[in-house]
């Protein structure tokens, strides 16, 4: 192909604005909006049919509109249909939606306030270890009865079971000695197991005898400060047990007819239950030990339901009353424990047995102290204050059951009981953990009167000021009284020796102070924690509650001027040594800064403390830092740093930049924010300005043009690096810095051929050329209003951008290079206009520099016959390839040739017709070749061939376009067939 010399047609962007631009139509929306939500307005009408019965219909109101989704599911989830369909299991377990229906509703007796059995689970197991050794008595079965066949007599079958249940007495159990913590419960694991094993075989004399051994476990306190942690296992087992055993009755009710009502009364329940629900309590009945007897009835309480309706009432107080006959005073407190837990799911409603459970408790309690307990303790080598503390889940777990929606009044009647029983401190803690906090909190005066007649032999005090501060975190005590409160709480806290034990406590009234008090008392507590955790560096081993602390310092004081001036703040996060968690302590600071700080600002003493918090979590970046941890504390920097502003004061500001600059050299968004601040910071100087720069204001925007073009260098990222170069240089621009803005734009001509070939993006490898077709584009366009360097030479930017260009190595068969001389062409083609279609304020471009020079456009036309030359080039190269391809026929590879041929073919000629003049013989002979080729494998879009050819004759009808009537016969346009 030869070449082409371009001709660019002259444009009038003033009167193509006024053609082109759409008519704007006045509407009335009145109240809609497309954000809006839609409502539907509903009116239900009585329509009588021939029979009488009546029907309702639904309609819409004309002004609203449906849902199309709703409409067309009609209310129903076509999966849900789809999979109840498809899995019969759903369509006929009838029993089984039953069943959980039935226990949601149990369940929901007690409200969601009520803190469930399952969450202090963890808590306990966590709690309470031992690294001494455990046994346990294993099950081992038995074979006889076993080859009995179904036609045995029904006496031997009973014959059978009785010496089945007398197996457990005859050494049918294997004694496992020296078990680890682990072991033992994974040996109780496998009792559960087999619990469930024994059950799904329908062997139940077997499932009843391993609850019957686990509930044994419960009367050995001979490793007895894991005894709250056996418990909360082998309960887990009678749980499991009790809930198999209802299920299996309840099935038994719904034999050939509907399940039963979720309130059924006993006498909807037939014979054959009933019986088998008596065979199980009559078989628990006899079981000679008082423990197991007691917690097996208990685990199938709920069972009650099926004989009477006063049945659960009346077994209540009588298991109330068993548990008068345990001697160990820890077992019994664990036992009502129990009995508690399963009153609150199966009848929530009967306090009374809850009350006198506890009342029970109170009576017994003076046990703790007897011969027995202590020779106990004086064996397993445990002192007073850890086995009272072994009390406390089962304690607190009683009186949150008694507590639950309870009336003030039953608070004043516990507290009178506390009185009457010395103030025994262990009752005070969990009355304190049990009862509303309003409650508590408006007694607070008499509670703190009875922790200071507490004996703190037994339970320490320091734990009654924590259980209190807990309250007063969560509700207001009377306001006379709040700093007395605070004063009464602190004398003792103080005066604690032990670093943990002072600093648990001084955690939870940190709370209270920073709540109710100003800074000077919250400096105060400060001051005092420094002063107990500072000595032989105690503060390492309270790193969590230190960072509790700071965590409700910041929660509640927002002012961050307010927050700084607190004199032992700073010295407080001075304890942080340890480098993770000091990171961690300022990530929550700058959290709170960004998410609390509503306006920017200046204050010395704010900077310079966040300035400091920032460093160190910087300074925290190394090698092994992770990606995900830098973009985030990359963010806080930059939260903190869009949020300093000095106002007019720019040169304040400028400096400010520089010093975080210095600083935060190791995070590169943090680089690339400040760079983008200084860039706004010049624009913001300009706009004060309104354009017109003093010698001043001159110099300051080149220093800030300066801070850009020293910064930009030490990015990593190259197009981090060559979009800043743009920006940058065109902020020196708009601010007539001239030779700088030439110097970024020299950079970034210099910067394209180190781009590579594949970058990573979120860490994975990508082409880098379509990000590089962008930047070249928006390159382009700040090239159009950048003038000549009276020095350089005509269009020396561009000249030099298209010299690299074409020594870029671009990928093989990609369009992207051809892309960009398009572009290219197009702006020669605006820089030939008379005048641009934009420009920067008070920057003379080409067009008013060159004045339409012939010499100026000549020298474009050059460029354009040599930008056209290589777009013809390579459509020529397209079309050796797709002969090569014919010769050597491979589908895939031959049509994507074609198919790329034509489609390019029709692209250029359509920049041809947008921006060449074609009254030029040769542009004109150069559209109708493309026309041509664009047709030649018939891959070409047909309704853009057509549109493209009305736009031709439109174009004819306009004035002095007549040689686009000739244009137009010339282009025939190929059928397809």
């Amino acid at each position: 192909m030869a070449a082409f010399p371009w001709h660019a047609r002259s444009r009038n962007y003033v009167s193509e604005s006024e053609v082109y631009k759409l008519e704007s139509v006045p509407l009335d929306f009145g109240d809609y909006h497309p954000l809006k939500p839609i409502t539907v307005t509903e009116s239900k009408t009585k329509k009588m049919s021939r029979k009488g019965s009546t029907s309702s219909t639904s309609s819409s109101s004309s002004s609203s509109m449906m849902d199309p989704l709703s409409s067309v599911l009609d209310g129903t989830d076509p999966l849900s249909l789809f999979a109840a369909a498809a899995d019969p299991v759903t369509t006929t377990s009838t029993m089984d939606s039953t069943r959980k229906k039935r226990d949601k509703d149990d369940s929901s007796a007690v409200g969601s306030d009520f803190e469930p059995w399952s969450s202090k689970r963890s808590e306990i197991l966590a709690r309470y270890t031992t690294t001494e050794k455990l046994s346990i008595n294993l099950y081992m079965g038995s074979e006889k009865g076993k080859a009995a066949t179904p036609g045995s007599a029904v006496s031997e079958k009973v014959r059978t079971r009785l010496e089945e249940l007398d197996d457990l007495e005859e050494g049918s159990q294997k004694e496992l000695l020296n078990l680890t913590q682990q072991d033992y419960m994974n040996r109780i694991e496998e009792l559960n197991q087999s619990l469930k094993d024994a059950w799904s075989s329908d062997q139940k004399v077997k499932a009843l005898k391993i609850v019957i051994q686990c509930s044994k476990l419960l009367s050995d306190t001979t490793v007895i400060q894991f005894y709250p942690s056996k418990f909360v296992l082998i309960t887990d087992i009678l749980d499991t047990f009790g809930k198999l055993v209802y299920e299996r009755i309840l099935s038994m009710c719904m034999d050939n007819r509907a399940s039963l009502p979720d309130n059924f009364s006993p006498e909807s329940v037939n014979d054959t239950a009933k019986e088998t629900c008596l065979n199980w309590f009559f078989k628990i009945a006899s079981i000679r030990e008082l423990i197991p007897r007691l917690y097996v009835e208990a685990a199938i309480l709920k069972c009650n339901k099926f004989l009477s309706k006063m049945g659960i009432s009346e077994c209540l107080p009588r298991l109330t009353s068993m548990i008068r006959g345990i001697g160990d005073p820890l077992v019994a407190v664990y036992a009502r424990a129990y009995l508690c837990r399963v009153g609150m799911e199966v009848a929530p409603q009967l306090k009374e047995s809850l009350n006198k459970n506890f009342f029970d408790f109170l009576l017994t309690f003076k046990q703790i102290h007897g011969d027995t307990v202590q020779n106990q303790l004086v064996a397993q080598c445990v002192e007073i204050p850890l086995y009272l503390t072994l009390y406390s889940p089962a304690i607190d777990w009683i009186l949150q059951c008694i507590a639950y929606r309870a009336p003030e009044v039953l608070l004043t009647e516990m507290m009178e009981r506390c009185k009457k029983l010395g103030n025994n401190a262990l009752l005070l803690n969990s009355v304190m953990s049990a009862f509303r906090a309003e409650f508590i909190a408006a007694r607070s005066m008499d509670f703190i009167g009875m922790i200071k007649e507490c004996d703190e032999s037994g339970f320490p005090k320091h734990l009654l000021f924590r259980s209190l501060g807990l309250n007063l975190a969560l509700a207001d005590p009377p306001e006379n009284d709040r700093l007395q409160i605070l004063n009464e709480a602190w004398k003792v806290i103080t005066k604690l020796k032990n670093p943990q034990d002072y600093i648990n406590c001084a955690e939870v009234w940190v709370e209270y102070t920073c709540r109710h008090f100003t800074k000077r008392e919250v400096n105060t507590v400060l001051a005092d924690v420094i002063k107990h955790m500072t000595p032989d560096r105690a503060f390492e081993d309270a790193y969590p509650q230190l960072q509790s602390i700071i965590q409700k310092v910041i929660t509640y004081i927002h002012d961050f001027s307010l927050l700084f001036s607190v004199e032992k703040f700073l010295p407080f996060l001075d304890m942080f040594q340890k480098e993770c968690v000091r990171v961690e302590v300022c990530k929550c600071i700058m959290e709170a800064f960004i998410k609390h700080q509503q306006e920017s600002t200046k204050d010395p003493v704010i900077l310079n403390a966040l300035l400091h918090i920032c460093k160190t979590m910087h300074d925290s970046v190394n090698a092994l830092t992770l990606e995900d941890e830098k973009r985030m504390l990359a963010a806080l920097i930059n939260g903190f740093i869009k949020m300093v502003s000095f106002g007019r004061d720019f040169e304040q500001q400028l400096s400010f930049y520089v010093e975080a600059r210095s600083m935060f050299c190791n995070l590169e968004p943090v680089l690339v924010q400040l760079i983008h601040s200084v860039n706004q910071l010049a624009m913001e100087t300009r706009k004060v300005m309104k354009g017109n720069h003093s010698r001043k204001t001159a110099a300051f925007v080149r220093a800030c043009v300066a801070f850009c073009f020293i910064t930009i260098p030490s990015l990593s990222s190259i197009f981090a690096r060559l979009n800043l170069y743009l920006h940058s240089g065109q902020v020196a621009l708009a601010n007539q810095c001239l030779s700088q803005a030439d110097a970024f734009f020299k950079a970034a001509v210099s910067l394209v051929p180190e781009v590579p070939k594949m970058i990573n993006i979120d860490g994975k490898m990508r082409p880098s050329d379509s990000f590089l077709l962008e930047f070249l584009c928006n390159f382009f366009s700040t090239l159009l209003v950048v003038p000549d360097h009276p020095e350089q030479g005509v269009l020396f930017l561009v000249r030099g951008l298209l010299n690299v260009i074409q020594d870029y190595t671009w990928e093989d068969n990609s369009d992207d290079k051809i892309r960009i001389y398009t572009n290219v062409l197009h702006l020669l083609s605006a820089m030939t206009q008379e005048t641009y279609i934009y420009h920067v304020d008070k920057v003379d471009s080409n067009d008013t520099l060159y004045g339409g020079d012939s010499k100026f456009l000549a020298e474009i036309n050059k460029l354009c016959e040599t930008v056209i030359a290589q777009i013809l080039d390579h459509l020529k190269t397209l079309g050796k390839e797709e002969d090569n391809n014919s010769r050597k026929p491979t589908p895939c590879t031959t049509k994507d040739a074609q198919a790329s041929f034509d489609w390019r073919s029709l692209t250029e000629l359509g920049r041809t017709l947008a921006h060449g003049d074609l009254r030029n013989n040769k542009l004109n002979q150069l559209s109708v070749n493309l026309w041509n080729l664009a047709q030649k494998h018939g891959f070409a879009d047909t309704k853009t061939m057509v549109k493209t050819l009305e736009y031709i004759k439109r174009r004819s009808k306009q004035p002095e376009m007549s040689h686009f009537t000739d244009l137009a016969l010339r282009l025939p346009l190929q059928s397809r067939t």
